[in-house]
């Protein structure tokens, strides 16, 4: 091979090694990308499904005040339950779409989920939140507080506690019970999911706002910089996961076997704690 045919050939030896140098990197850099063990695949996967997730969730309530009467509350609370299904059947396989914090601790505490990756996805979790409040509210012009939940005028929010409490229970024990060996739906559970989310707040949402979600909640307020009864909606979603999933080991006993884990944590790089369990 002469000059003409190998281009390095015609450089100063350093010139060429330097070539070298910048190819291997760009092809490391692309067998990084596709390499399933990197976890900020799944960082982006949640940052971006809660970003949509709240986009809807809260744009609801912000776009109904800057164009009144053309959203009902029924629209208001079934978009996000739709959105929701649409985001664990595009992503699912990705990050476990847990779109939210209460979720990620009790895969975690059924032993499905790995700690050390809990406070990833919280923070981007909360992090896709506030983005997309600020979206909101750079584009729709009202404060983001029209997009937040808050207990009902007049109500205790010891009772908005107990019913955002009750209402992560059943939300949880979906998930959970979708996500089992035994009762593994695939691109079903998304419909579960979602149809779960839709009719708790059809009937919930006038008391708190029917959220099951510490992100949902805590992004527009934090963008609002109104952080009224804030612990509702961490301490409620939090308390209603542990007992669903004290619940789940009643009915199912313990989790981390192999179809609840992929579930949990996505296709990429699953890591089962009890394999011999389907």
């Amino acid at each position: 091979m002469d000059e003409r045919s190998d281009p390095l050939a015609a450089r100063p030896g350093h010139e060429a090694e330097e070539l070298v140098g910048e190819a291997r990197e760009a092809v490391r850099a692309m067998e990084d990308f596709q390499d399933p063990s990197q976890e900020w695949r799944r960082l982006f996967s949640e940052l971006f499904g809660t970003f949509l997730l709240v986009l809807v969730a809260a744009g609801g309530g912000m776009v109904g005040q800057a164009f009144p009467d053309t959203i009902g509350r029924g629209a208001a609370v079934v978009a996000p339950a739709l959105m929701v299904t649409a985001i664990i059947l595009f992503m699912g396989k990705v990050s476990g779409a847990h779109l939210n914090p209460a979720v990620s601790v009790a895969f975690s505490m059924r032993g499905d989920f790995p700690w050390r990756r809990v406070p990833g996805y919280v923070l981007v979790q909360l992090a896709g939140a506030v983005l997309a409040a600020w979206f909101l509210q750079a584009v729709v012009g009202v404060s983001s507080a029209y997009g937040a939940t808050y207990p009902a005028a007049g109500w205790p929010a010891g009772d908005a506690f107990l019913m955002e409490a009750v209402l992560t229970l059943g939300l949880v024990s979906v998930i959970l019970g979708t996500a089992s060996g035994a009762q593994n739906l695939g691109p079903i559970a998304a419909i579960g999911v979602g149809a779960y989310i839709a009719l708790a707040g059809l009937w919930a949402s006038p008391i708190s706002g029917a959220s099951m979600n510490p992100a949902r909640s805590l992004g527009p307020a934090a963008v609002a910089a109104d952080l009224r009864s804030w612990w509702v909606y961490v301490a409620g979603p939090l308390a209603g996961a542990a007992v669903a999933v004290g619940i789940a080991f009643v009915l199912r006993g313990g989790g981390g076997g192999r179809a609840a884990s992929a579930a949990a944590q996505g296709g990429l790089f699953t890591r089962a704690r009890r394999p011999d369990r389907s």
